[in-house]
Order: C-alpha cells, then structure tokens, then sequence
C-alpha cells in the first residue's frame, strides 16, 4: 500500500488547531446543515442566485422562523456551505454539492437515517465487537438479518446507499464475470437479486445459484420473479457464519460483491475456503469491493475509511471496509491465487480474480 497523508504538507499549528475544532462539532455541523437542506433553506439561497437573500427576506417568506434561519444558516457559514456579502446570504460551492450531488445526498441520508443515533454507541461497540448500536433499528443480533424489515427512512435510505455505489458497476463488469464462459455461477450475498437479475439477462444459458440468508432470498425471489427468470435459478438458504454450512460445489465462477466487508476476518477465512471447495476445476472466484487503499481519489478513500464505524456499530461490530492486500492474504491461506486486479470500476470498486492454486493459471 502507498503510503497516505489527507492533512496539507506544511499544516501549521494554528490550521490544525482549527481542523480539530472540526471534528469536534462535526456531529453539530452535520445535522445544521442536513436542516438547512432539508427543509428548503438552502434552495431559497440557490434560487436567488449570486445576489443573495437577505435573512429578514427569508424570514417574511413565513416558511421559517428567522430563530431557526439564524441559528441554521449560521452554523451552514461556519461550514463554507453559504457565505455573506453584503448583508444577504449566498449559496456558495459546497452547498451546490448538497443540493445537486447524488452521492453526497445519500451519504447524507444513510449517515443521518441509519447509523446516528447508533453511533453514540461506537465506543462499546468497538470494545466488544458487537453491533451496540443496532437497537436503535431493531432487535437482530446483525444488521443483515433485519434488512428486508428495517423501519423507514433507514429502510430506502440503507438501500439507496448500498444500490448507488453497486449498481453503476454492475454493467461494467458482466463481461468479466463471463469471461470464461461459466455454465454454473454461484452469487454468494445475493442481496435484493440485482445483479442476479442483471447476469441471468447478460446471459441466456447459464445456471445460476443464489446464496443468502433466508429473508434475503425471499426478496432476491421477487426480484428474480418479476424479471421472469426465476425457473434459471436456484435458491440455497445459508447463513455463512455457521462455519458447518457448506456451499453447492462444481461452480465454475463464484461471485461476491461488496459481501465480504459484512464479516470479521475469521469469518472471511471460513467463507473462502468453503468457497475454494465449491469450485469446480479450473473454476475462479471473482471479488468485487471497495477497498480504500486502491482509490484514485483522496474523496473516495475519505468515504471507504468512514464507512467502517457503521460495521461496527450498526452492522456486525467486527466488519469494515478493507484494504486489497487482507482480502488477497486470506484468500492464498485458503488455497487460492490471485491472478489479476481491476480498478476503477463503477465509482470506487476494484475487482480481484483468483482460481484454485492446484488448478493453475489460465488467461483471461
């Protein structure tokens, strides 16, 4: 891994001092400015345009008390999200980012919706490696086993962020998954079935086989269902944390897809070497994920790293968001070889290639 700083080269005392006091009211400074978005204050500034808005203009409007405008709009100035010039509030770079960029609005959403009332409970969590947190949703001893009944917003907020990252790689990387002309795929973490339903599309012979946990399945089944392929897939109800379940073998590829990061390392270990003893000879196994440390973009890396307090608290309390080289170091213990890496796929996802060591190597 290359090495990384996020801080300015030079960074003086006084400029990190100021970046710590950041990080000490970010938790104010998110739900401020989230207000600020969410109930149209920030619009108002887009739709007067340079010029601005004076406040007393914007309290008349009689859609916000001008307490509320104030102590909003304030906090959103300190942010760099508005700006004042002469007197009127503007719209500066940053809040156009919030009010017209996709992904910052579902990290928003998923921020606010699903992990902040559960990340109080980060610390605990952390000490225990269990998901502390999660009862703030529900009452499930992970997160993945309340996904097709999480309350709303949580539920389409946790969906929206989880579909926007995966489903722009999906087209993408079809070719390379039927690279080697599989007759039998398996799609271990099938999730809602999307990319099930994209692969069964993409190719009109293949078998596919769908690995998940039982309500999961039932919501791949819809999926699979309303796309009218249902009849080409089979269903194998499996939780892979029981280290016993064993998975249908004579694959010729096995697909996982932003699942791995669900589980400990102890867990990815288990799940890869039953996933090396279901291939068949000469079968490969195909890791696509986000892994922070093979972003092209500071951006991109920053959001990965982040994401990593919700496996904690919210999900599983022992997952996050990984580097490449654990993946690759866990899946050569389990028998497995590493024979090529893409990067660059969709918004921030990479795609390991491995085969069984005993069956060589063959060209893609």
């Amino acid at each position: 891994m290359l090495d990384k700083k996020f801080s300015p080269e030079s960074q003086s005392a006084f400029a990190a001092r100021y970046e710590a006091q950041k990080i000490a009211y970010a938790p104010v400074v998110f739900q401020a400015v989230r207000y600020a978005w969410k109930r149209g204050m920030l619009q108002a500034l887009a739709d007067a345009g340079a010029s601005g808005v004076a406040l007393s203009a914007l309290a008349a409007s009689g859609r916000w008390s001008e307490y509320a405008l104030k102590v909003a709009l304030e906090t959103c100035l300190a942010a760099g999200v508005v700006y004042l010039r002469d007197g009127c509030y503007v719209l500066d770079k940053t809040g156009y980012c919030i009010l017209t960029d996709k992904m910052t609005q579902i990290n928003l959403d998923f921020n606010h919706d699903v992990c902040y009332q559960g990340l109080f409970k980060l610390d605990a969590s952390l000490d225990q490696q269990q998901p502390l947190g999660l009862p703030s949703l529900g009452d499930w001893d992970t997160l993945y086993q309340g996904l097709s009944t999480l309350p709303e917003p949580a539920k389409t907020s946790w969906f929206a962020f989880d579909h926007f990252y995966s489903d722009t790689s999906f087209p993408e990387i079809l070719p390379d998954v039927f690279a080697t002309a599989p007759r039998k795929l398996m799609d271990i973490g099938a999730n809602t079935g999307k990319f099930s339903c994209a692969a069964l599309a993409y190719n009109h012979t293949v078998e596919l086989h769908l690995v998940d946990l039982p309500r999961q399945l039932a919501v791949a089944e819809a999926s699979l269902q309303n796309a009218g392929v249902r009849q080409r897939a089979h269903l194998h109800a499996c939780d892979l944390l029981e280290t016993a379940a064993a998975l249908p073998v004579g694959m010729d590829v096995i697909w996982m897809s932003q699942f791995l990061s669900c589980f400990s390392e102890a867990a990815i270990a288990s799940i890869l070497q039953r996933a090396a003893a279901a291939l068949a000879p000469r079968g490969q196994l195909l890791i696509m994920d986000t892994f922070w440390d093979r972003q092209h973009y500071d951006i991109a890396a920053y959001c990965l790293i982040n994401t990593s307090p919700y496996f904690t608290a919210m999900a599983s309390g022992n997952s996050k968001v990984y580097e490449s080289s654990d993946y690759i170091r866990l899946a050569e213990q389990a028998g497995l070889q590493l024979l090529t890496v893409r990067d660059e796929i969709g918004y921030c996802h990479s795609l390991l290639r491995f085969t069984a060591i005993a069956s060589g190597v063959d060209d893609v």
